[in-house]
């Protein structure tokens, strides 16, 4: 399915061990809609970057962004550590603060070009933040799956979308 495309992605159940006791959809309890993920990507202030070095070094970092056209966007300095790890190993995990209202996006992330990001991108970072992203390096990231899960219900929320 086009990431880009007005159609919702299709979800199923992650796969996890039994021992987590994930129901199956079919058992009565429902998976998330992805209007759940989109929305709380789109609403949240702060987001956490994962990335890791080229040999294999984990870094996390707390970033602002912009998701839109289910991409995410984001600024760094191209000497930063995040920014290394990227040019040496372009996987990436974006995770929002909340560890109760679960959304995880596994991804891709490439250098937007010089100058070049979308209009749009630096309007809505504009928007959020009172500054622009155009003129800096910016970072969008091109989902392969996201996860959502509610905490308080997690064996009949855990929800993934393969992009």
């Amino acid at each position: 399915m086009p990431i880009t495309g007005d159609s919702n992605p299709t979800a199923d159940r992650p796969e996890l061990p039994s021992s987590y006791g994930v129901q199956a959809a079919e058992a009565g309890r429902g998976l998330l809609d992805w209007h759940h993920a989109d929305a709380q990507l789109g609403a949240a202030r702060n987001y956490w970057v994962i990335t890791a070095s080229g040999d294999g070094l984990p870094h996390a970092a707390p970033v602002w962004g912009v998701w839109l056209k289910r991409r995410f966007y984001f600024g760094t300095d191209l000497a930063s550590r995040k920014a290394r790890n990227l040019d040496a190993n372009p996987s990436v995990v974006i995770h929002l603060e909340s560890g109760d209202e679960v959304v995880i996006v596994e991804g891709l992330a490439k250098l937007a070009p010089a100058p070049g990001i979308p209009e749009d991108v630096d309007a809505a970072y504009l928007a959020k933040y009172g500054l622009h992203l155009e003129g800096h390096p910016v970072y969008e990231v091109r989902p392969t799956r996201v996860f959502a899960w509610s905490e308080a219900d997690f064996t009949g929320t855990a929800t993934r979308w393969n992009l």
